[in-house]
């Protein structure tokens, strides 16, 4: 059996964050190019194609919390998590391979199986990132180390996606004699799909079998025969908690903010900014920058500050930066097009923009994991898999609704269809920024305000990790003894 200690060794939380790579890469495609594939390259009508992946991330947002209940019962010789785990790894693959090679149908045709297609692909996703994420509050009770394991999370997930969207745009996204424009060749998008699937396969196999032995150390739930009712009922009272929902209340606007950022940001890349897609390339560079200045902040800021103070500040922190750029383009003082000063400076501001936004959701995630053993005391379950599922709800759902949104922002400010750069109405350009801006800032502000509610502090998680502790002493030791009154607090994991 292998050695307890290496619960919280930095190759488990390696091992922990590479699975992260799959969702990382299916999530940078959904919300960064499957939209423009769709629309520009695939003749899909902005508002079909946009409506299309919010359907099938509706769909199967109401899979999650069925899948993290499941998770959190299920009884195997291989634990809660692992058997989903594996079991998801080649439907990963194959699904997301077809969602990059569709058949060369009608536009409407296309909407109904980009529908179809979109579904299964994060269906499948479910069935690996929510055992997999659930992880992190079984490798460690300790408030800080949790954080840590969630940034390698982050990191990973950020990297995997980033690799792949750099590699589309140098390798698959290229200009050819047909296709001025590397963005809207289609045949490079195919090719992604392909290599694309083959890195989610391997990311999935090589994280389960890389927490796989520490199986015997993770919690078992008890067995119990419950019926369908009994289950709901519990899913309703550990989602009833009050710091649970106060996060997820806060993912609504951040994520609906998020799914239009991104969906429109390589918009705004390619048209606003007229960039090539060479240039789009460097710039997404800052963002493997601002994905590793996040790390490394993430955990001194919460040990410093706590999580929620923490969290606040890099986010206010980095919605300020964010805006300037366009906010300046539009009162007429930043750099023209074509400027040679023009990308380096959207470069830095990407890159500190990108390290404050990214570090805070790092501690958000890490907000959600000190949920678990709040609700343990109330409740008497562990429910790490519905808790991490409920967010995952949230995000698929309102970050799909973000991509519908961009798809009316398009058709509201008139974008045409088949636009080349440089050749489109510069008063369509100013309203797609004088929208796209105040939306961003709305909505993030109200994620900031929702989140300064979160009650959970450092000293309210230890004491909760005590009265467990307390608690199990209490069952487990002989009836009489000391230990059973006062039984001494586990020491905290070293970082």
């Amino acid at each position: 059996m292998s050695d307890r200690r290496g619960l919280t060794s930095v190759s488990t939380k390696v091992f922990y964050g590479l699975g992260s790579i799959a969702f990382g890469v299916k999530d940078n495609g959904f919300q960064t190019i499957l939209l423009l594939f769709y629309n520009q390259v695939m003749h899909v009508p902005a508002f079909l194609a946009g409506g299309a992946v919010m359907i099938a991330l509706l769909c199967d947002a109401f899979i999650d919390p069925v899948v993290g209940q499941f998770s959190d019962n299920l009884r195997t010789r291989w634990g809660r998590r692992h058997p989903l785990m594996y079991a998801s790894a080649l439907p990963v693959a194959i699904s997301y391979l077809l969602l990059w090679n569709p058949p060369h149908w009608s536009p409407m045709a296309l909407f109904f199986y980009l529908v179809v297609v979109a579904i299964v692909v994060r269906t499948f996703i479910t069935f690996y990132e929510i055992p997999s994420s659930a992880l992190a509050p079984e490798l460690s009770e300790n408030y800080d180390q949790r954080t840590s394991f969630l940034s390698y999370r982050v990191f990973f997930g950020w990297y995997g996606g980033l690799f792949m969207l750099e590699l589309a745009y140098l390798v698959f996204l290229t200009p050819d004699a047909h296709h001025p424009v590397g963005q809207l060749n289609e045949a490079g998008y195919g090719r992604y799909g392909v290599t694309a699937a083959i890195v989610m396969f391997f990311a999935i196999l090589i994280s389960a079998a890389g927490t796989h032995r520490f199986i015997p150390y993770f919690r078992a739930p008890q067995y119990a025969r419950k019926s369908i009712f009994q289950y709901a009922r519990e899913m309703y009272a550990s989602l009833s908690n009050k710091s649970f929902l106060i996060l997820m209340l806060a993912a609504i606007p951040f994520n609906l903010a998020t799914g239009l950022l991104f969906a429109l940001g390589i918009y705004l890349n390619t048209y606003f900014w007229d960039l090539s897609n060479k240039q789009i390339f460097v710039l997404t560079l800052a963002t493997f920058i601002a994905v590793f200045l996040a790390f490394l902040i993430a955990v001194p800021f919460s040990r410093r500050w706590g999580k929620r103070d923490s969290a606040i500040v890099m986010f206010a922190l980095g919605l300020v930066i964010s805006v300037i750029p366009l906010g300046l383009r539009l009162l007429g003082l930043f750099f023209a097009n074509g400027s040679p000063l023009l990308l380096p400076t959207l470069f830095a501001f990407q890159a500190f923009t990108g390290a404050l936004m990214i570090g805070s959701s790092i501690i958000m995630l890490s907000m959600l994991a000190d949920v678990v053993e709040d609700d343990e005391l109330k409740t008497g379950r562990r429910s790490e898999g519905l808790f991490f599922a409920g967010g995952s709800f949230l995000q698929k759902t309102v970050s799909g609704a973000g991509l519908f949104l961009s798809g009316i922002v398009l058709s509201v400010v008139h974008f045409p269809d088949h636009a080349m750069p440089g050749h489109i109405d510069p008063t369509i350009l100013r309203n797609l920024a004088l929208v796209f801006l105040p939306c961003l800032v709305v909505l993030y502000g109200s994620a900031i305000a929702v989140i300064s509610l979160y009650p959970i502090k450092r000293k309210d998680h230890e004491e909760n990790v005590r009265r467990l502790a307390a608690e199990a002493a209490l069952i487990e030791a002989p009836i009489g003894t000391e230990e059973a009154v006062t039984p001494a607090p586990t020491p905290a994991a070293p970082d």
